[in-house]
């Protein structure tokens, strides 16, 4: 499994979750998995390159990378499976991957609010270099341009952390102190926003409404519990892994899947 820098990898609480996934289907059909992580700059990637493609390693799950890494994939003698649309440049068509249905999840979430009569509906969107970040803010502009309602000054950016989500919803106060409805996209970013929300005196959901991404068990303990969208992150793990021996022949073309998403109701949305 080939994996971003250290620091951000063990700072995503879906990454243990994912692996998991992965490693329980690859022991089922007698395979090893090895973790690798990818440094941020290309002086660096040299001996993970230089690892993939020894003959070490039969293929690679390609989790978490943003569409700035030049590390070329593409360009290995082994099968490659991502783990979301992959962020490939000019030729996407070639890899296969995995994913999960953001843009649906994120538009029911804040078509949710929209339906429940929230009138200033903003959004926490993600990393514009990853597709789940790109997806998840298409979704919810999708949902709030359907209901006839703009989205001027009511989008802020985080990097799908908890600190990220509690400074962009500040800001986003500042801005709109009207606001009566945030979907972050991403449960961490969601907890970070109901910690600014405490802070600045609003209530949830009375004040504001908050639903998150991914489903997290920590929201679950929430004050108030989150309403998210669950996407199926094991389910993810093993299905990349399931898509490897099709692929080790050489003959099977770019095999892709996109799983769905369930809104899960609970008490902040």
């Amino acid at each position: 499994m080939v994996c971003e820098e250290v620091p951000r990898l063990f700072a995503d609480p879906c990454f243990a979750r994912v692996a998991a996934g992965a490693g329980k289907a690859l022991t089922g059909v007698g395979l090893q998995l090895v973790l690798l992580t990818v440094p941020a700059t290309a002086d660096y990637q040299g001996p993970v390159v230089r690892f993939l493609d020894g003959g070490h390693v039969d293929g690679a799950l390609v989790i978490g990378m943003h569409g700035r890494r030049p590390l070329d994939l593409g360009r290995l003698g082994i099968p490659v499976v991502f783990g979301g649309r992959p962020v490939c440049g000019r030729e996407p068509g070639r890899f296969s991957y995995v994913d999960v249905d953001n843009r649906g999840g994120s538009r029911r979430a804040t078509q949710r609010f929209l339906d429940a009569g929230r009138h200033t509906v903003a959004t926490i969107a993600g990393p514009q270099d990853m597709t789940a970040g790109v997806d998840r803010l298409l979704g919810y502009r999708q949902a709030v341009s359907g209901a006839g309602h703009g989205d001027r000054g009511l989008v802020v950016f985080g990097d799908f952390g908890q600190a990220s989500g509690e400074h962009a919803t500040a800001r986003l106060l500042d801005r709109r102190p009207n606001v009566d409805a945030i979907f972050a996209a991403s449960d961490m970013m969601a907890i970070g926003a109901l910690r600014a929300l405490r802070r600045a005196g609003r209530r949830v959901p009375g004040d504001v409404a908050v639903i998150g991404f991914d489903d997290l068990p920590i929201g679950r303990r929430t004050d108030p519990p989150l309403t998210t969208v669950r996407r199926p992150i094991e389910a993810m793990g093993a299905r990349m892994t399931d898509e490897l021996p099709a692929m080790l022949g050489g003959s099977a073309g770019p095999r892709r899947a996109v799983l769905d998403t369930e809104l899960v109701a609970r008490t902040s949305g």
